[in-house]
Order: C-alpha cells, then sequence, then structure tokens
C-alpha cells in the first residue's frame, strides 16, 4: 500500500498554496488592483494621459484670452463714453431755464404784493373817510344853525368864540365849507332850489342866491349847496 506523502504538503508554505476560486484571498488580491488604479488616478500619475478638454486648453494660445470683449459689452463701454462739455453745457442752459421761471415768479409775487398793499391803504382810507363822514354829517344842521344866527348878527360874545372853536374843530378833521354867490352852477355840488329869472351880467347859469352852504370831506360831498340860480340873457 502506497503511503500519502505527508513530507512534500508539510514542505510548501501557506503562501505557495494557491487561493482557491471564491476564497477570501481571491477577494482581497482584487480590492488590493483596485485601490492602486484609484491611487493612481488621483495622485496625478505622471504616466496618465490628458483629457481632450486639457489638451484643448493646452493647445489654446496665452494671446487668444486676452481677445477684446465685442457685442454688448463693447456697447456699454461706448455708452459710458459722454462728453463732459456737452453735459456742462446742458445743465447751464437748465439752470437758466430755472432761474428765469423763478424770476417770473417773484416778479409776480411784487405785482400781486403791491397791488394788495395799494387795496389795503385804499381801504383804509375809505374806512377813515367814512367814520369821518359818519361824526360830521350831524353837525352840518349844527353849522346851518350858526349860520342863521351870523345873518342876524346874534354870534356874539363868548358864543362867538364857541362857534369858532367849532369850525375850527370840523375843518380840521375835513370837513370843508363851500358854496358862494357868483359860483357857476354845478349840478355835482349844487342843489338848484329854484331859477329867479336871467341876469345879462352872467354868461352861464350861476348860482345867486345860497340858501345853505354845501360840506364835503376831501372830494366826497357830504351836502350840496342849496342855491338859486340866475340864467344868462337870452337863454
Amino acid at each position: 500500500m502506497t503511503q500519502p506523502d505527508h513530507e512534500g504538503t508539510a514542505d510548501r508554505g501557506p503562501q505557495d498554496a494557491a487561493p482557491g476560486p471564491g476564497s477570501f484571498g481571491e477577494e482581497a488580491a482584487t480590492m488590493t488592483e483596485n485601490t492602486e488604479v484609484e491611487a493612481g488616478a488621483e495622485g496625478g500619475d505622471p504616466a496618465a494621459e490628458p483629457t481632450p478638454a486639457e489638451q484643448q486648453d493646452a493647445d489654446t494660445p496665452a494671446g487668444d484670452a486676452a481677445a477684446p470683449a465685442t457685442g454688448d459689452a463693447a456697447d456699454d463701454g461706448g455708452a459710458l463714453d459722454v462728453d463732459p462739455l456737452h453735459a456742462a453745457h446742458d445743465e447751464v442752459a437748465t439752470l437758466r431755464t430755472e432761474l428765469a421761471e423763478r424770476t417770473l415768479d417773484l416778479q409776480r409775487l411784487q405785482a400781486e404784493f403791491v397791488n394788495y398793499k395799494r387795496r389795503v391803504d385804499r381801504d383804509r382810507d375809505l374806512i377813515k373817510e367814512n367814520a369821518t363822514y359818519a361824526a360830521l354829517a350831524p353837525i352840518v344842521e349844527v353849522l346851518d344853525t350858526i349860520d342863521r344866527a351870523r345873518e342876524h348878527e346874534e354870534v356874539t360874545g363868548g358864543f362867538k368864540s364857541v362857534v369858532d372853536q367849532l369850525e375850527r374843530t370840523v375843518a380840521s378833521a375835513g370837513l370843508t365849507r363851500f358854496g358862494a354867490p357868483g359860483d357857476a352852477f354845478d349840478p355835482t355840488l349844487h342843489e338848484a332850489l329854484s331859477h329867479i329869472g336871467e341876469d345879462p351880467d352872467v354868461e352861464v347859469t350861476t348860482c345867486k342866491v345860497i340858501a345853505k352852504a354845501g360840506y364835503r370831506i376831501g372830494e366826497r360831498v357830504v351836502r350840496a349847496a342849496q342855491v338859486l340860480v340866475v340864467d344868462p340873457a337870452g337863454s
């Protein structure tokens, strides 16, 4: 009977024995090979060939990267190129227009203020004149009584001093007397009570007799003079 060769088998170590299919050793060998391939790709193996994109970048000349921009970029750059002198002229023209408008506004306001001031002054004078008229109009009847007393020579003594003082006071307040025999008849100043015939010595209708004197304040007639008139001869 033949004996198994235990010695030949014992002399071979574990490393000499080839791993069987599907064994742990085969899987370890496969993982080792894959790891070496990935390490070569990540580490930049000099022997690795460049990709097509890298080869195209390497073949492109450096001058092509500095090519001038075209299209919209060039148009945007041209829009920023503005003549400073032209812009300054436009600004000056705008300022002159605004100055002219402000000047017209100021002149308009000044004219309105002048008109307002004139209107206020006129109203103030009118108010003052109305107040004077209201105060002095009743005194006209008192002055008529003094005139009748003077015609009868009754204004004497102390009464004369009172009369003189009253007439000075009303005159200083603006009340003036008008109407005298021989004045040409003026319908705006005189009230003709009647015609007393013709007079060859006059050329126009004339006040012959003053029944009551007239009074006015400034140009305003407080009361027209009441007169008797004569006409020229042959009228």
